[in-house]
């Protein structure tokens, strides 16, 4: 009897020393080919976000430009008595990013404030690789950045959305590097006010891809800035650009993590791989 208690004592104290020693018997694994997704705004508040307004601090909300209601970010002017050349960016808290899939569901609404630009009617975008709010001066109408445009139809002519423009940038397409501010896409036209889903896939300076309905309407490489310095990573923000503008939905699904087998969160979906962002 003595000698079957310490066998059984033994059996446990091996098992309990290889869990110990093992970590990857401690972590649950995860499914490798499930994408997590990760909403970035929650539908409640701008908690996690900050606004620049030109003639203003980073901080400053002015004119009350950027607010949520009814679940939707908002970008309105019915603050304003006219637009005075306050163009507006609301930035992300988190970042800088890389490698990502950004998919944002907006839509145009209502009348252009008054003394808007004539170019800025139903006209938005999604700047990413973008300097920090804090970066930029007080004075600084849009951040050193690329802008993925977004423009709305009139209801007969043509006007493609999931544009490019470079403020402060340059990028490569077809190996040729392009320095004229915008660059229009393959998209079809989005009139009214319809709800309309795009998505931006960057990796770093290697590859960017604006996406509509699924397809694919503009791709580039080799961003960077004005004086050649690549640019492969930076800040995510909506702008505010005249035209009433909602946001529903912001969802990133970052392309940048463990990409070791070994480990328990391993995704197969990866293309950049962070080593400390590995669980054993």
């Amino acid at each position: 009897m003595r000698l079957h208690h310490l066998a059984v004592l033994a059996a446990l104290t091996f098992t309990t020393a290889c869990s110990a020693t093992d970590p990857i018997a401690q972590t649950p694994r995860e499914n490798p080919d499930e994408k997590v997704w990760v909403d970035l705004f929650n539908g409640r508040d701008l908690n996690d976000w900050t606004v620049k307004i030109n003639g203003y601090p980073a901080g400053e909300n002015a004119f009350n430009t950027f607010r949520v209601q009814d679940g939707i970010m908002q970008a309105r002017y019915d603050e304003y008595s006219e637009f005075g050349n306050h163009f507006g960016h609301i930035f992300y808290n988190g970042g800088p990013y890389s490698h990502y899939i950004l998919q944002v569901e907006y839509r145009f609404v209502g009348e252009q404030v008054k003394g808007g630009p004539a170019w800025a009617w139903r006209n938005n975008g999604i700047m990413y690789h973008a300097q920090s709010p804090l970066e930029m001066g007080v004075n600084q109408d849009f951040p050193s950045c690329i802008e993925y445009q977004l423009l709305g139809g009139d209801g007969e002519k043509p006007r493609t959305t999931a544009n490019l423009c470079t403020p402060g940038t340059h990028v490569v397409i077809d190996g040729e590097l392009r320095t004229d501010h915008c660059i229009v896409s393959t998209s079809k036209t989005y009139h009214g006010d319809q709800w309309v889903t795009m998505e931006l896939h960057v990796e770093g300076n290697k590859l960017a891809q604006h996406i509509i309905d699924g397809e694919v309407v503009m791709e580039y490489s080799g961003m960077q800035l004005d004086d050649g310095t690549p640019r492969d990573s930076g800040y995510i923000a909506f702008q505010a650009e005249t035209h009433p503008t909602d946001i529903r939905s912001v969802r990133m699904l970052n392309l940048e993590g463990c990409m070791d087998e070994r480990a328990s969160n391993y995704k197969s979906y990866l293309v950049k791989h962070d080593p400390k962002a590995c669980r054993y």
